[in-house]
């Protein structure tokens, strides 16, 4: 258990970097690593030994978004859930380690993950707001609490605070996002009776946005801010007196998805990408 002991405890919003702490429940998705330490799906043919991905690690990977393929720096020897890894999503980094804290490894229950995420607090926060939306529980809840705490160095509550504090920052963000549109479509109402009905489908989109929202689902939040903006537009293409933050919001959308789009490309010209949306 020794190996696995945390010398710091849990970070929540740093300015550089996050260090959380998560329960694992299940050891699923089994997968494969290849001659080259990288994770493979479980049906890679050639040379691979196999490892037990976990839940946390498996959603965590997913929240990354189109990501570098994961690569092992510590492979697992006889404990196919012992392992450490990393991985990067423009300028996000993610290193998680598994490791056993109680009752010797024999249950996935008995393992912990130790994920840091360096990089921009922004997309720190959105990355631990997307894995707690998905993994449908409070990660930070040990099955051996008193044995959690030592091994983390730091109480549940202390845990919960810096996961709480990530996802609270992303939640705000989004929401300042979805005002910002909002009054952009306020300040074109009443101006022009043809575009009554354009700005109505703006206003439906925000709509959704928000209910977005309250259901932790930052994409879809994403995809209405989009179908709001481009109502926006087509109401006023003459753009007259567009306000910089409606200009930014969209730039950042329509950047976000062009760098996506280049970052896959990029992979499908070295190394396989691993999507591990199959194994849900």
């Amino acid at each position: 258990m020794g190996e696995g002991v945390s010398l710091k405890g849990p970070l929540g919003c740093h300015p550089n970097r996050s260090l959380l702490f998560a329960q694992v429940i299940s050891g699923n998705p089994e997968m494969k690593i290849d001659e080259d330490d990288y994770l493979r799906n479980i049906g890679w043919q050639g040379k691979t030994s196999n490892v037990y991905l976990g839940d946390v690690a498996n959603v965590s990977l997913r929240s990354l978004g189109p990501h570098d393929p994961p690569k092992f720096s510590k492979r697992p020897e006889y404990d196919e859930q012992n392992w450490a890894l990393s991985s990067s999503s423009g300028e996000l980094k993610i290193n998680i380690k598994s490791y056993s804290y109680w009752g010797f490894g024999l249950f996935a229950k008995c393992f912990c993950n130790e994920i840091e995420l360096i990089g921009p607090l922004s997309l720190r926060a959105r990355c631990v707001h997307d894995i707690m939306a998905s993994i449908g529980r409070n990660p930070w809840e040990a099955t051996r609490v008193k044995k959690f705490e030592k091994i983390t160095n730091a109480s549940i509550a202390e845990h919960g605070e810096c996961w709480r504090d990530l996802a609270r920052y992303a939640r705000n963000e989004m929401e300042e996002e979805i005002n910002l549109v909002e009054n952009e479509i306020k300040s074109l109402i009443g101006k022009s009776p043809d575009t009554s009905n354009i700005l109505e489908k703006a206003k439906r989109a925000i709509e959704d946005a928000r209910a977005a929202l309250l259901d932790r689902n930052a994409p879809a939040v994403e995809r209405s801010l989009g179908r709001a903006i481009s109502e926006l537009v087509e109401a006023n293409p003459a753009t007259e007196v567009r306000s910089s933050e409606s200009d930014y919001i969209a730039s950042k959308l329509l950047s976000k998805q062009s760098k996506n789009i280049d970052h896959n490309d990029l992979l499908s010209n070295t190394i396989e990408f691993v999507d591990l949306t199959e194994s849900e």
